[in-house]
């Protein structure tokens, strides 16, 4: 029996229960995954102390510095090892297409997925956003548009556009590398938000993957993760204190 890995692009076969060495494409990926993962693991560690007083503005802005380093080193490795487009991270042009998926992908998350993860949050009984809102409420709000606009485009294309479709292809089902790349993203936003938003990240986190594969197409991802951590942290914010509800 073989196993195969196919995304646009690129296609590899590997046999089961067989010593044969890895392809380059393989081990490229293999090291960008570790690249991704411990990337953002690393960046919400205790390491990241070493930028600085996490209390500080500057180290904030340190922090989003290092967020765009990895970022540009996962875009390098696609294209100088993998040599591959940025097509193969499910990338499109910005276009009319992109936009309203987006923006349809943006309300169902606002209006269908929040109230799910409010509800599920309000059963476990574990604590809210509070916590993790109110610190990132208290930096300037240009910092907080900087921010969303690194989440969005940062955390897409590490945890969808590239370990989503490397883990998919490795693992010859993309549905099997949403039960690795789902977790990881909930998990990383623990440091700041805590164990009930990891919950509801859980929630949010299995739509988004899952709107990923139907749509494959990242761009539209990115265009829905900024305009709801925009609402959410930006616009909302001016006239409602939702975290507190």
């Amino acid at each position: 029996m073989r196993r195969s890995g196919t995304l646009i692009g690129w296609q590899f076969e590997a046999p089961l229960g067989e010593g044969r060495r890895m392809s380059t494409m393989q081990w490229a990926s293999s090291v960008g995954l570790v690249v991704a993962f411990g990337g953002m693991a690393l960046l919400v560690s205790p390491a990241s102390r070493l930028l600085g007083d996490p209390d500080r503005l500057l180290t904030q802005v340190f922090g989003q510095l290092a967020l765009w380093t990895l970022f540009a080193a996962i875009l390098a490795l696609v294209i100088f090892w993998e040599k591959q487009p940025l097509s193969s991270l499910w990338l499109r042009p910005l276009g009319w297409r992109s936009l309203a998926l987006g923006v349809l992908f943006a309300v169902i998350h606002i209006y269908g997925v929040y109230p799910v993860r409010t509800w599920l949050l309000g059963l476990s009984g574990l604590p809210g956003f509070a916590a993790g809102a109110e610190k990132i409420l208290a930096l300037p709000i240009w910092f907080r548009i900087l921010a969303v606009i690194g989440a969005g485009v940062v955390e897409e294309t590490v945890f969808h556009g590239y370990a989503l479709t490397r883990l998919g292809a490795l693992l010859g089902s993309y549905w099997a590398a949403m039960g690795i790349v789902v977790p990881a993203f909930a998990l990383v936003h623990y440091p700041l938000w805590g164990a009930g938003p990891v919950l509801s990240f859980l929630v949010s986190g299995g739509v988004s993957a899952a709107l990923f594969l139907w749509s494959r197409d990242l761009t539209a991802m990115i265009v829905c993760h900024t305009l709801v951590d925009a609402m959410g942290l930006v616009v909302t914010p001016l006239y409602v204190e939702w975290w507190r509800s």
